[in-house]
């Protein structure tokens, strides 16, 4: 079984998949500061929950852009898995696109996972959303090769800078409120980020179509996807375990180089 590893910013996402589909999947707070065997003591106990063991894996992936959490999660599938994890972005693995930017090494693991998996779901040229910490806008040609995008603040980053940086401000949850104009504080705040947010997803996807000049499919992912899917047409799938699958087909492209054993 393989066990995929995407560590965002804000959450890490762990993944068993069992060669037809995806067993279980976890969510946790992303902590630079979490040591291998703390992942461990987590993981074991969601594993339990689950009724699976360190012993049903043999492989492992991790996509991460959070260079300081990199070492310990290694180290966990080393000395837990057993296994010498295959980490996207090492010169070695094989993506089977092209990453047509100025820079292509600075590109974030998750941009690129999403493009391989966007491509293998959906025809033609496309728009995958990825709503996290950041929200990303990547654009994927109709061979499959990452073309670059866009990146804006979150959502979440921009009601806690609302918060941080206005005295009077509270934090407030983001969400979809009945009307746009509020008639106290907190739905005032609400409306502005959550209906603000609408116009930058629908104003950003307009200009890289007119830009790009060709039709182009808009897929939305992420932790803070669901709130805004069906609330704009702009975008037209919501596709919650894309990166994940783009783990797996990544996997699968380099088998022989992973689940090598660790004595």
């Amino acid at each position: 079984m393989l066990l995929c590893i995407d560590a965002g910013n804000t959450n890490i996402v762990f993944a068993a998949h069992d060669g037809k589909e995806i067993r279980a999947e976890w969510r946790a707070v992303t902590e630079t500061t979490r040591t291998a065997d703390e992942y461990a003591v987590l993981l074991s106990q969601l594993l339990n929950i689950s009724g699976l063991s360190f012993g049903d894996f043999d492989a492992a992936i991790i996509a991460t852009v959070v260079p300081s959490a990199l070492f310990d999660l290694r180290r966990f599938c080393r000395q837990y898995l057993k296994c010498e994890p295959l980490v996207v972005g090492d010169p070695d693995v094989d993506l089977g696109i092209r990453i047509n930017v100025d820079r292509p090494q600075v590109v974030g693991a998750d941009r690129l996972v999403n493009t391989v998996a966007a491509h293998a779901s959906y025809k033609g040229a496309l728009i995958v959303i990825d709503f996290g910490t950041a929200t990303t806008f990547d654009i994927v040609a109709e061979n499959g090769d990452y073309e670059g995008g866009v990146i804006a603040p979150g959502a979440n980053i921009s009601a806690e800078a609302l918060h941080q940086a206005a005295a009077m401000l509270p934090r407030v949850a983001i969400q979809r409120t009945q009307s746009v104009i509020g008639k106290d504080t907190i739905p005032a705040m609400q409306s502005g980020l959550y209906w603000g947010y609408i116009g930058l997803i629908e104003g950003i996807v307009t200009r890289i179509r007119e830009e790009y000049g060709r039709p182009m499919t808009v897929i939305g992912t992420g932790g803070l996807a669901t709130p805004f899917y069906k609330q704009t047409s702009a975008i037209e799938h919501l596709d919650p375990d894309l990166t994940i699958r783009g783990l797996v087909q990544i996997y699968e492209r380099n088998a022989a180089k992973c689940g090598k054993p660790v004595e």
